[in-house]
């Protein structure tokens, strides 16, 4: 028997390598689909809410950083989103993404009209 080569399987539905070499590319995918509609919706859904100018003042505000190599106090490639929290007469809040110049210009106690169009935030005029 020399000459032969000794039998791993096929990639595809033998043993442990088969498997792996099957299922992760299916899920990765599968993952990467999800995410892709869930945006699709959540936009479809924005663009179909009526777009609302509410009294409200603002409750919190708070940056979420990501991503990076953290050395010292350089965080490199990472990237920040950044939310406000707002409360209505009502006693209702809703929380937004906001982008940074608007959470750069806001403080929490601000009193103003919030702008926005489902989970889309337009703009916040603070009230002086």
């Amino acid at each position: 028997m020399s000459g032969s080569f000794p039998s791993f399987g096929s990639p595809f539905g033998f043993g442990l390598f088969g498997i792996l070499f099957t299922i992760v590319p299916i899920l990765i995918i599968g993952i990467i689909v999800v995410l892709i509609l869930s945006g699709i919706v959540r936009w479809s859904k924005n663009n179909a809410s009526p777009r609302q100018n509410r009294p409200a003042k603002i409750v919190g505000k708070r940056p979420h950083t990501w991503g990076g190599n953290h050395t010292g106090n350089i965080h490199a490639g990472a990237h920040t989103s950044y939310y406000a929290t707002f409360e209505f007469e009502d006693g209702e809040r809703l929380e937004l993404p906001v982008g940074a110049q608007a959470y750069g210009m806001m403080a929490e106690g601000d009193y103003g009209i919030l702008t926005h169009q489902g989970s889309r935030y337009i703009d916040f005029q603070r009230e002086r």
